[in-house]
Order: C-alpha cells, then sequence, then structure tokens
C-alpha cells in the first residue's frame, strides 16, 4: 500500500493523465484528471480530506493546529474570525484519514512491541457520575514510539473493551513478539483470551490447555491493599491467563507499568480542551468527541514529534521514513479496506 500514490478513486489505476484545469477561490489552480483504464473524470481533491472545502489550507492549518493545542472550538471561532461548524468539518475531515493510515501501519511486520493499555473519561453533554459517563477513552499505546494503536471513547462496557481487543488482534497477527501491560484492569486480558486463544494438544489424556497464542504476553499490575482481606494475596505482578509454553518469559517486573500512557493522558487533557479537568469545556455528545481523537491521531502519529523522542511516532515505529506535511497529508487519497 503505496501512502502518497495518486490513482484513480474508481478503478484506482495509476494509469491517470491530466484533462485540464480550474481555479479555486484562493486563486490557485487544481487539475481535472483522465483516467485512461475506466474513462472516469475526477478532481486533484477527489476522495482527500481537502474534498468540499472551500477554505484555503493556509487558512485550515493554523485553526487546526491551535485546536489540538489546547484551545476550545469556540475560542479557535473567534480569534480566527470564522463559526464553530467549519472547524468542526475541517477536523471530521482530517479524522477521516484515520482508517487509511491506521491500515497503512498494519501493512508492515513488527518483531517486538510493548503496549501499554489505560483509560481516562471527560464528560460528555451533562454533568455525569463518571460511572455513568459516555466520554471513557480506551488507549492503547506502543512504549518505544509512543505510536497510538487504539484511541476510542464511549461508555465503560464491554464492547469499548473488545473493539480495542479486537484491533489488538490484528496488531499481534504482524508481529513475532507482543506484549500488553495494565494497571489493573482485567478486561483487557479477559476479552484478548477470548479473541487471540490457542488450544494446545500434547497428545495426553484429557482436555488440551487454552492459552494465548504464541509471542503474547499480559501482565496487570494489581493496585490496592490487601491487608484487610481474606484468602490469599494476590501478586503485585501476573498474568491473568495461561500464555503458550513456547512464548519466551523476558518481561521484567520493572517493565510492567503504564507510565508512558499516562503522561499521554496527563498531555491529551492539556491538547484537547474537552479533557481539561474543573471546567465546563466538555463534549456535547460522543460522536464529536470520537472526531476530535480520530484527528489528535493523526497528528500525533504521523506529524508531530514526540517530546522526549524528538521524531514522530510512526517514524520511530518504521513506518514512514520522515513526518508527513500538511500539504501530504491532505493530498492522501482515502482507500477503502475491501481494496486493499
Amino acid at each position: 500500500m503505496a501512502l502518497l500514490s495518486f490513482h484513480c478513486p474508481n478503478c484506482q489505476s495509476q494509469n491517470c493523465k491530466t484533462h485540464t484545469s480550474y481555479k479555486v477561490l484562493s486563486g490557485k489552480e487544481r487539475n481535472i484528471y483522465h483516467c485512461q483504464d475506466c474513462d472516469n473524470y475526477f478532481s486533484q481533491t477527489k476522495n482527500t480530506a481537502l474534498e468540499g472545502l472551500r477554505a484555503p489550507l493556509s487558512f485550515i492549518v493554523p485553526v487546526l493546529e491551535a485546536v489540538n493545542d489546547g484551545q476550545g472550538i469556540n475560542a479557535a471561532s473567534r480569534t480566527f474570525k470564522t463559526t464553530p461548524k467549519s472547524i468542526k468539518r475541517w477536523s471530521k475531515q482530517l479524522g477521516s484519514l484515520k482508517e487509511t493510515l491506521l491500515l497503512y501501519a498494519l501493512c508492515h511486520q513488527f518483531v517486538q512491541l510493548i503496549v501499554e493499555g489505560d483509560e481516562l473519561y471527560t464528560k460528555v453533554n451533562k454533568n455525569k457520575p463518571p460511572s455513568e459517563s459516555e466520554g471513557w477513552t480506551l488507549v492503547l499505546m506502543d512504549r518505544a514510539s509512543r505510536f497510538i494503536w487504539e484511541l476510542s471513547c464511549g461508555e465503560k462496557e464491554t464492547a469499548l473493551f473488545e473493539n480495542a481487543m479486537q484491533q489488538l488482534s490484528q496488531i499481534i497477527e504482524k508481529t513475532d513478539d507482543v506484549s500488553l501491560v495494565t494497571d489493573g484492569e482485567r478486561r483487557y486480558s479477559n476479552l484478548l483470551f477470548d479473541i487471540c486463544q490457542e488450544v494446545i494438544r500434547t497428545g495426553q489424556v484429557g482436555r488440551p490447555k487454552t492459552t494465548f497464542k504464541e509471542g503474547v504476553k499480559v501482565r496487570v499490575k494489581n493496585k490496592g491493599s490487601q491487608t484487610h482481606k481474606k484468602g490469599p494475596k494476590r501478586p503485585k505482578y501476573q498474568s491473568p491467563k495461561p500464555e503458550h509454553p513456547q512464548t519466551k518469559n523476558n518481561l521484567e517486573n520493572k517493565q510492567i507499568h503504564a507510565n508512558h500512557v499516562e503522561a499521554f493522558n496527563s498531555a491529551l487533557r492539556r491538547k484537547i480542551a474537552a479533557y481539561r479537568r474543573k471546567t465546563n469545556t466538555y463534549a456535547k455528545d460522543t460522536q464529536f468527541l470520537q472526531g476530535r481523537l480520530d484527528a489528535y491521531w493523526v497528528l500525533h502519529n504521523f506529524m508531530r514529534p514526540h517530546f522526549t523522542l524528538k521524531q514522530v511516532p510512526a517514524v520511530v515505529l518504521g513506518c514512514l521514513e520522515k513526518a508527513l506535511s500538511w500539504v501530504e497529508l491532505f493530498s492522501i487519497q482515502l482507500v477503502s479496506p475491501l481494496l486493499i
């Protein structure tokens, strides 16, 4: 899958020639292309994040940078003298690239990944107790590259965790050795075990043992004190489900933590106003909140250098040779998963 390749949105052919050109409101010229294979005519911005946007990219970029750097939607609309509706539409267009970029990242093979899992929440629509909030956000992040594999929100129910584990199972198929570490939430391991399990047949009498797939390790750091509880004490670090006998046990206790993803959660509260504490800038609905997260996912993984690593996470992970520019990002053609 070539990320920046130019092809016909109808038949995916690269045999396209320039037919004519036209001018947009900003005065720049754009081309109309003709596909030689399917006889289709399409614009230069067809099936990209720029499709249908009238404002020039030079104006859209500062607004999106401000919104994804801590400024609220209404504050940005006053600062840049535009409407909140326009900013939401631009953010949605940017977030629409997430599926294509995620599929591109999953086309690569990885030797070893340590994935940290954690959650944070925000208010949605009304001030509700945390247990009833629809703004619970689940984060799965690679420790070495800080690449975010999953960033989704919703109610803290099984469906939210199950979707994340389905995503992790795709990563497992592309990686020889995957370790998932969490800080107390056992639903990660339970749901992943249901999705990614293997039956070990030894030829002996009895029911065969069911374990994680070979190369998959899950560790939970148990929190809280059991001083006044009855029964045997839980170990501080443990694997909630049995692992494959051929899986290498090379994960030390000092590596079992979610410090990096917790630091990301703190940064997310600074970068997206809807997650800021002790304010009324909470999200109006879950769908819009997910759109904000998708846009931030694109910028974090493929454009912005990480504060500690000084490089873009996708470059450290090995998916890209260099960070994407705004022009390259808005020139990416959206690809359907069925066509890859």
